[in-house]
C-alpha cells in the first residue's frame, strides 16, 4: 500500500514538473516575442520660439529625438524643426535627408552646435565619407536656418526646397559629444546611433525606422537563447538532479532530462547561428563580453553532447569520473547561459519589465530547485535511517547510484 502511494505521489510530482517547465518556457517565449516599445515623448506638446508652428510631428524611435514639419507639396517646400539632446552639453545634433540611400554616406545634413563665438548655429554638410567632415553647400536650397539650446535639448530650425513631386524622404539623424575647432567630431557607435535612420512620409505623416529586419533578427536571437540556455537547460538539470530520488520516476527522469537538454541545445544552436549572422552584418558594433561568453557556452555545450557517446556503463569503474565531468561542465553551461541572457537583455536595451520577467522565471526555477533539494535529502536520509547497511540505489537494482548523480 505504501509503495503504491509513493508511486502515485512520484507520478504526480513528475507530471507537475513537466507542466511547470513547459509553462515557464512558454511564458518567456511570449514575453520576449512581444518585442519592446521605445520610450516616446509627446511631440505634440513641444512648443517653439518665435511662434513657430508645424502641421505634423513624430517622436523618433532613437536618441530621444523628435521631428516636426509642415510641407507644401505644390512648391515642394519643407519647414522643419528637429529636437534632440546632444550626447554632451558641448556636443552637436544633426538631421539630414539622404536622396541616394538610407545611410549616413550621401546625407545632406543640417548640424547644430555652439559656434566659436559661443552662439548656437546651424551649418550644412554634404556627408561623403566616414572621415572628418567639412561644411559646404548641399543638394537642397535652404533658408531660415537657426538653432537654439535650452534645458539640455538642442532645436534645429530650417526650410528646404525638395525635388518637385517629393512626398517621402529618407532621413538620418544623429548626436555627438564634441566639437573641435568648429568641426563636429565622430559620434558614438552604439546601436541607437547606428540605427537612427528611416523614412518620413511628408504628406501623410508616417515615420518608419530602417533596419527592421535587423531588429527582428536581434529579437529572434534573444528569444532563442533565453528559452534554450536560460530556461530549458536549467529545467533539464532539475529533472535529472531531483526526480531520480523517486524510484517510480526511473527511467522517466532520464528521458525528460535528455529531451530537455537536446531541445535546449538545438534551439541554442539556432540562437548562436543568428548571433554569428548579426555579428557579420554589424560592422563597428562590438559586444565582447556577450560574444566571448557565447563562444564558451556553445563550445562547452557541444562538448557535453558529444560526451554522451563516451558515457560508461553504471558498473564501469570510470563512471564516477565521467559523472564528475558531466556535472562540472553541465552546471558551468547553465551558469554561463543565465549570465549571457542578462548580457543580451542589457544589449537589447529593452523595457525593464522583460528583464524583470526573466528574473521572475529564473527565481521561480531557483525556488523549485531549493525546495526539491530539501525534499531530496529528507528522502535520502530517511531511507538511510531505515536501512543503513544498504547503499542508496537511485535508478534500478543493477548498480549503485547516488541520489545526485546522473
Amino acid at each position: 500500500m505504501m509503495m503504491r502511494r509513493r508511486r502515485r505521489v512520484s507520478r504526480a510530482l513528475l507530471g507537475a514538473m513537466a507542466a511547470l517547465g513547459f509553462r515557464l518556457s512558454l511564458l518567456l517565449l511570449l514575453l520576449s516575442a512581444v518585442g519592446y516599445a521605445g520610450a516616446a515623448g509627446a511631440c505634440s506638446s513641444v512648443s517653439f520660439s518665435s511662434n513657430r508652428v508645424y502641421a505634423a510631428c513624430s517622436d523618433l524611435p532613437r536618441l530621444s529625438s523628435s521631428l516636426h514639419w509642415s510641407y507644401d507639396a505644390a512648391s515642394a517646400t519643407l519647414s522643419l524643426a528637429f529636437v534632440a539632446p546632444p550626447a554632451k552639453p558641448e556636443g552637436w545634433v544633426a538631421w539630414a535627408i539622404n536622396p541616394t540611400g538610407g545611410d549616413m554616406i550621401g546625407s545632406q545634413a543640417l548640424i547644430a552646435f555652439h559656434q566659436p563665438d559661443g552662439s548656437m548655429g546651424v551649418q550644412t554638410y554634404n556627408i561623403t565619407g566616414y572621415g572628418p567632415i567639412s561644411k559646404g553647400p548641399i543638394d537642397f536650397e535652404t533658408w531660415d536656418l537657426a538653432a537654439e539650446s535650452s534645458g539640455g535639448v538642442t532645436r534645429i530650425y530650417g526650410k528646404m526646397r525638395l525635388a518637385a513631386g517629393t512626398t517621402v524622404v529618407k532621413q538620418v539623424w544623429q548626436v555627438g559629444s564634441a566639437v573641435a575647432n568648429g568641426v563636429p567630431q565622430k559620434h558614438d557607435i552604439q546601436p541607437d546611433n547606428l540605427q537612427s535612420k528611416g523614412t518620413v512620409d511628408l504628406v501623410n505623416g508616417g515615420v518608419s525606422l530602417s533596419g527592421g529586419s535587423t531588429t527582428r533578427k536581434r529579437n529572434v536571437h534573444g528569444v532563442l537563447n533565453a528559452v534554450s540556455w536560460g530556461i530549458l537547460l536549467p529545467i533539464g538539470a532539475i529533472f535529472a538532479r531531483y526526480l531520480k530520488t523517486f524510484k517510480s520516476a526511473d527511467p522517466a527522469w532520464f528521458y525528460l532530462h535528455v529531451t530537455c537538454q537536446i531541445i535546449g541545445y538545438g534551439v541554442g544552436v539556432g540562437g548562436w547561428a543568428t548571433g554569428l549572422n548579426l555579428g557579420s552584418k554589424s560592422k563597428g558594433i562590438q559586444h565582447t563580453t556577450h560574444r566571448n561568453i557565447g563562444i564558451a557556452l556553445f563550445s562547452l555545450a557541444t562538448l557535453q553532447v558529444f560526451a554522451l557517446f563516451l558515457r560508461p556503463s553504471k558498473d564501469n569503474k570510470y563512471r564516477i569520473y565521467w559523472n564528475i565531468y558531466h556535472h562540472l561542465v553541465g552546471y558551468t553551461v547553465i551558469v554561463l547561459g543565465i549570465v549571457n541572457v542578462f548580457e543580451g537583455l542589457k544589449i537589447l536595451s529593452i523595457d525593464h519589465k522583460w528583464t524583470v520577467g526573466y528574473i521572475i522565471a529564473i527565481g521561480t526555477l531557483g525556488g523549485i530547485a531549493l525546495f526539491l533539494e530539501v525534499v531530496t535529502w529528507l528522502v535520502v536520509l530517511k531511507r538511510k535511517s531505515e536501512n543503513p547497511r544498504k547503499p542508496f540505489d537511485g535508478s534500478n537494482s543493477n548498480a549503485v547510484q547516488h541520489p545526485l548523480y546522473v
